[in-house]
């Protein structure tokens, strides 16, 4: 009905400075009751073109000023979704499925925290120069942004990876065209309200909605459109790669894990056993970055499967608005099918699951019996070569398998194609070191999870991606760099 039509949330793009309607949208729903709660524009060529323009068009007038005026624009963007948190965090648990309190404690304030993250950073950075008095010469490097950046960021942690592209793209100098997913759009859409009053110029910063398949597209084939950021499926990477390489594009690729956890038997459990359960099960399992292969050396392993389920057990699924719940909704139905069938392969292959899907009644609240839901659930007895062991599940799913030497484990913890995080848990600092030197991951965190320090390079190995992200990598992929030369 139309009375119905009119409740519903309705998207636009932001392009130029200005909220811009779309000729057809798409439907996105609330993850965690089924229904459709917002439209979101179905864009395209045409779109992305107009994009394209007022983003060239403003490049000018952005990259000529200082890093320290474009600092203070970003500080002023922190400060004005910061002062709107509570509304953000809303949006995104109601959007996303993910709990009120993942969004308010970690996406939202992280999405503030990499504005000014780099607006800081930005006013740090050196070039470099050398002598040669021999000849009379001396040679010094000179940065400058690069022009139309396009962006495109999942539907995982939406605020959060649109805002850690953004703002070192903008800090740089250069103006974009960002795609968030159209699952979760709504976020980037709100953060679009509070450009102007931060200070941004019209054209800086415009973002299309729509699916991969059409806007995205259209954004890496703009031949206008040098740089693209991009995290999401290796698959689409790979596209992606293709679609680029006519235009000699510098893309930067943030893919896929299959993250191993490597628990050794002089581990301190009490402090193991809960991280890993959240690095397993955190944002229900739909973090680039979770833990999905457990390997624990055997003379810990009853110990540690008996401790892990119960803390897993512990955790409470439901309605993400409910402060008490620890895993909400997953992003779709598509995606909570998909997730089902890996529990179910794994379960045709024989092995056992030892809590969670098709294991524990599932007790939902009344208004969230259609949502996305599933519970925390772990794997054992599988095989390496399994599906569940080397495709990337994306769910609150986790294997656990036990292991005897540190060879063995080292072997089959990268025995996978991809290689993005890594954690080890040994009470032993030669050994950590050791391991941390040999498993093949951009990320190896010991005796804990998920501590970022923003500096260093983010990113993977293999076909976890291309590039690294941090404040030294961004900024080098966001510049162009150009040696001088001058004799004197």
């Amino acid at each position: 009905t139309m009375a119905h039509s009119k409740a519903l949330l309705v998207l636009e793009n932001f392009i130029g400075g200005k909220f811009v309607p779309c000729s057809s949208y798409i439907d996105s729903y609330n993850p965690s009751t089924g229904d459709v709660y917002c439209k979101v524009p179905d864009s395209g060529k045409e779109e992305v073109e107009a994009a394209v323009k007022a983003a060239k068009d403003a490049f000018p007038i952005w990259s000529s000023k200082s890093p320290l005026e474009r600092s203070q624009i970003l500080n002023k963007l922190a400060d004005l979704i910061e002062h709107d948190l509570e509304a953000f965090a809303q949006a995104e648990s109601k959007d996303q499925g993910k709990t009120i309190t993942f969004a308010r404690t970690v996406d939202i304030p992280r999405a503030v925290h990499n504005f000014r993250f780099f607006a800081s950073s930005i006013l740090h950075h050196v070039t470099e120069c050398t002598e040669m008095p021999s000849m009379g010469c001396m040679h010094y490097t000179s940065r400058a942004p690069v022009g139309v950046a396009g962006l495109i960021s999942p539907w995982n942690l939406p605020l959060y990876l649109l805002t850690w592209k953004i703002a070192p793209a903008i800090a740089c100098g250069n103006t974009v065209v960002a795609k968030p997913s159209e699952m979760t759009s709504v976020t980037a859409w709100m953060m679009c309200k509070l450009l102007e009053k931060a200070g941004v110029p019209p054209g800086v910063v415009n973002i299309v909605f729509g699916t991969g398949a059409k806007a995205g597209e259209a954004l890496v084939c703009h031949p206008d459109v040098p740089l693209i950021s991009f995290t999401g499926s290796t698959l689409t990477a790979q596209r992606i790669t293709e679609k680029s390489a006519p235009h000699c594009k510098r893309l930067s690729l943030e893919l896929g894990g299959k993250n191993p956890a490597i628990i050794f038997d002089d581990a301190d459990l009490s402090q193991c056993i809960p991280t890993t359960v959240r690095s397993s099960f955190a944002n229900q399992g739909e973090i680039c970055l979770c833990t999905s292969r457990i390997f624990v050396q055997r003379g810990i392993y009853n110990e540690f499967l008996k401790r892990f389920v119960a803390e897993a057990k512990k955790w409470k699924t439901g309605n993400p608005s409910d402060p008490t719940v620890n895993i909400g909704a997953l992003i779709s139905k598509e995606h909570l099918q998909k997730v089902r069938n890996y529990v179910k392969k794994a379960q045709a292959e024989g092995a056992r699951i030892l809590c969670g899907e098709g294991v524990d009644p599932l007790a939902l609240p009344p208004g969230n019996q259609k949502g996305y839901f599933m519970l925390p659930t772990v794997i054992t007895e599988v095989k390496d070569e399994s599906c569940c062991m080397q495709e990337e599940i994306f769910g609150p799913v986790t294997c656990v398998v036990a292991f005897d030497t540190e060879e063995e484990v080292i072997k089959r913890a990268n025995g996978v194609k991809y290689g993005l995080a890594a954690t080890v848990w040994s009470g032993n600092v030669g050994r950590v070191h050791r391991v941390a030197h040999r498993l093949q991951s951009g990320l190896v965190w010991t005796n804990c999870w998920l501590v970022r320090d923003l500096n260093l390079p983010f990113g993977g190995m293999k076909a976890s991606g291309i590039g690294r992200e941090g404040a030294k990598d961004s900024y080098e992929f966001f510049t162009e760099v150009k040696t001088i030369t001058i004799k004197h």
